[in-house]
């Protein structure tokens, strides 16, 4: 039995590690997805093969409910919504992890009998994994706009307070560690853990969460694999490791791609819906378009880029796009998707969109791809992004986004945007290419007025 579970975890990593890696591009996601599914499938038949494992009852009545509450979440969720689905899918691994840790915490009485490194590990894990959760659901409330999305701080006692709280969750685990079994130094543990991931999430505004959803993912690895160590349990530990890792990479890439450090993230206090001071948008004009004015001078391009935004998730227009591509495809138009990395509000959630849509993948071009190009390009179609094509973030040192790579629409030979209003973006800032001589401006939601664009083009 102890060979066959060995095979088992064996051929579930080599599944794991076969699955992510056909995450790394659209084409093969879906099957990646469900390569890794299976294996995860497989480590969890090996796990209850494992001696001494009871209580069938409850971990039937647990996989039960988990399915009852988890199939029909994810069937049913919006793919506007799939942000903070997936906050609070993460988060609940991280729960779950720092409530296993608890347990082990009972059962040992308080790791009396266990070598150093399991208390160390077992700690590591509730002081993550709560902190995981905890910062997760506000998260998931930013996101579902149950909380507000602009910074909530303490202003400048919220830095002090976050080290008050980290300082209180490491000397309970040290305290627990040097031999005290008193449970109630374990729940201050998870105490001071579940407020301090409440009070660093609650400071980010929506322009850094893209970054904080891929973090928080991370710490949730990072505290499977340390319980894993905890509890010898060898899937836990690679299966961890992988999703820590790699969110850990992918948060430093997103990081990267706003040029804005994770210590900074974590510091909070950037991106979220502020006011634009009073009197901008009078002192600067902008010019105004129709939807049969936009189509006449798409139909007259050579090539068109489009720039989707969160604002074409909201609109939910991914197929009206599509649709209107396919339109000028049929005239000899060449039709691109300039992607920014953190376009949205996680990571990939544009491509998700468009191959919704059935749009073809090689259309998909990153940001280092498409910036060369955008010279060249006849029209930039901006269809509900801000931040990512502010050209402030260049040009203007005063700019909180100054330095971020962006992508670079106001290069093009005339620039679309469609949006509801004038309003800001995320980062809660003015965007200098609405009032450019080349930018025009097709206010309305986004579906409607890519669905008028297409009935002119249908005329034309």
């Amino acid at each position: 039995m102890t060979n066959l579970i060995g095979v088992l975890y064996i051929i579930a990593f080599a599944l794991f590690i076969y699955g992510l890696m056909g995450l790394t591009g659209p084409r093969t996601a879906v099957r990646g997805n469900w390569i890794a599914a299976t294996g995860m499938g497989i480590a969890v038949v090996a796990t209850l093969l494992t001696p001494g494992m009871s209580n069938w009852v409850l971990i039937a009545l647990g996989i039960v409910l988990g399915a009852l509450v988890g199939v029909p979440a994810a069937r049913r969720v919006k793919m506007t919504a799939m942000p903070q689905m997936v906050a609070l899918f993460n988060g609940v691994g991280g729960g779950a992890v720092a409530l296993i840790a608890w347990v082990e915490f009972r059962t040992t009485g308080g790791y009396a009998a266990e070598p150093l490194y399991v208390a160390i590990a077992s700690l590591f894990a509730a002081l993550i994994g709560s902190i995981s959760f905890w910062g997760s659901l506000i998260a998931f409330g930013k996101l579902q706009e149950i909380l507000p999305g602009r910074p909530i701080t303490l202003r400048q006692l919220q830095q002090p307070a976050n080290i008050v709280l980290l300082l209180v969750a490491i000397a309970a685990a040290v305290a627990i560690i040097a031999g005290s079994d008193a449970e109630i130094l374990m729940i201050v543990v998870l105490l001071a853990a579940a407020v301090l991931g409440v009070m660093v999430v609650l400071p980010i505004g929506g322009a850094d969460m893209p970054v904080v959803i891929s973090l928080l993912n991370a710490c949730t690895g990072l505290s499977a694999a340390a319980m894993g160590l905890a509890l010898d349990n060898t899937a836990l530990i690679v299966a961890g490791m992988i999703v820590g890792a790699s969110g850990s990479i992918l948060t430093n890439l997103m990081a990267k791609a706003m040029n804005r450090s994770i210590p900074a993230i974590a510091a909070g206090g950037f991106g979220g819906t502020t006011a634009l001071p009073s009197g901008t948008k009078e002192a600067r004009p902008v010019r105004s378009t129709t939807a049969a004015d936009t189509a006449i001078q798409m139909a007259y391009a050579t090539n068109i880029v489009v720039v989707p935004g969160y604002g074409m998730a909201v609109a939910q227009a991914q197929h009206a796009v599509r649709e209107m591509a396919q339109l000028l495809e049929a005239k000899g138009i060449s039709v691109a998707y300039a992607i920014h990395p953190v376009a949205g509000r996680m990571p990939g959630h544009m491509n998700v969109l468009l191959a919704e849509a059935d749009v073809p993948y090689e259309q998909l071009k990153e940001m280092d791809e498409i910036n060369s190009e955008f010279p060249q390009t006849d029209v930039a179609l901006v269809i509900g992004a801000n931040d990512v094509t502010n050209p402030a973030a260049r040009t203007d040192p005063g700019s909180p986004i100054y330095g971020m790579p962006i992508l670079d629409v106001s290069a093009s030979r005339s620039v679309i945007v469609l949006k509801r209003s004038m309003s800001s973006g995320f980062a809660g800032i003015d965007n200098d290419l609405f009032y450019e001589p080349r930018t025009s401006m097709l206010f309305g939601d986004a579906k409607s007025s890519v669905g008028e664009i297409v009935e002119e083009l249908k005329n034309l």
